[in-house]
C-alpha cells in the first residue's frame, strides 16, 4: 500500500491551477483535507504558503504537502505534470520546515501570536524611519537601529524577501536564522547577522507614537506594534515533498550562483 493512499487536492483560484485541478480530479479518488495522508497543492509559492498556514490554523498534526507549480516562480513547488503522480509521491524526498512564532504587543496593549514559514518582517508605516531596539536572548545587541525595517528569515524563506533585502541564503538543515535590516541608516556599517535557530529575538519600537511600525508574519500584518518577540516553533514542524531531481536544498544551494 502507498504511504500516501488518501490524497487531498487543493488549487489556487487562477485559471491554470483550476484547469490542472479539473484534469487531476478525474484521475483518482480524492478525500477531504481533514482525512488526507498528503495534500496535492496546485498553484504558486503564495498558494503553498496559504496551504501550509491553513494546516497550522487547524491545530491538527500537519500532513506532507506535494506542490506543483502553476504560478510564477514556484520555488517551493515541483514541476507540473498530470501523469505519474503516484510514483512521484513514492519517490518524493521530504524536507522539514520549522516555522517561526511571532508574538506582537500592540500599542493598545493587545497581544497576538502568528506563525511565519518564510519570515517575520518589521516595517515602518510612514515616511519616517523606524527606530528600533534589538535584543537576542534578552541581551540588547542594537540599542537603536534606524531603518525602514528589519526581518527574521528561516532557511526556507531566506531566498524570498530576505534575499531581496541583501540577506544571506541559508541552507536547509543549517540550524541558523537570518536577521536582516531593510535600508539601514544607523548604524551605517551593520548589515545583519546569522544566528542559531535557538535564539530568541526581540524588537522594540522606540517611538511608536511618532514612528509607527507594523509586523508581518508571511502574509499577515499587525499594525501599530510596540514590541515583537520571535522564536522557532518546533512543535509545529511542517513537511514538504519534492521530486528527487528538484529538491529544495539543491535549489537553495544553486540560488547562490544566480547572477
Amino acid at each position: 500500500m502507498s504511504r500516501y493512499e488518501r490524497r487531498a487536492l487543493v488549487a489556487s483560484n487562477t485559471p491554470p491551477a483550476r484547469a490542472a485541478e479539473a484534469q487531476l480530479a478525474d484521475m483518482g479518488e480524492w478525500v477531504s483535507v481533514e482525512e488526507a495522508d498528503v495534500i496535492i497543492a496546485l498553484g504558486g509559492d503564495g498558494f503553498m504558503l496559504q496551504t501550509l498556514h491553513a494546516m497550522l490554523e487547524r491545530r491538527k498534526p500537519p500532513v506532507p504537502v506535494f506542490g506543483m507549480n502553476l504560478g510564477t516562480v514556484g520555488f517551493l513547488m515541483n514541476e507540473w505534470r498530470h501523469h505519474g503522480l503516484g510514483d512521484r509521491l513514492e519517490r518524493a524526498k521530504p524536507f522539514k520546515v520549522v516555522p517561526l512564532s511571532m508574538t506582537a504587543l500592540g500599542v493598545d496593549g493587545r497581544t497576538q501570536t502568528l506563525p511565519a514559514i518564510n519570515e517575520v518582517s518589521f516595517l515602518r508605516e510612514t515616511r519616517q524611519t523606524a527606530n528600533l531596539e534589538v535584543t537576542v536572548n534578552d541581551r540588547i545587541v542594537l540599542p537603536e537601529l534606524a531603518c525602514d525595517g528589519i526581518l527574521v528569515a528561516t532557511p526556507a524563506g531566506s531566498t524570498a524577501y530576505n534575499l531581496s533585502a541583501q540577506g544571506p541564503i541559508l541552507p536547509l538543515g543549517s540550524g541558523m536564522i537570518a536577521l536582516t535590516p531593510i535600508s539601514p541608516f544607523r548604524p551605517r556599517r551593520w548589515r545583519g547577522a546569522i544566528l542559531p535557530d535557538k535564539a530568541r529575538i526581540g524588537i522594540r519600537v522606540l517611538d511608536p507614537g511618532k514612528r509607527p511600525v507594523s509586523a508581518v508574519a508571511d502574509q499577515r500584518e499587525i499594525r501599530d506594534v510596540a514590541q515583537v518577540d520571535i522564536c522557532m516553533d518546533r512543535a509545529r514542524e511542517l513537511t514538504l515533498l519534492f521530486d528527487p531531481e528538484h529538491a529544495l536544498d539543491d535549489r537553495i544551494t544553486m540560488e547562490q550562483f544566480v547572477s
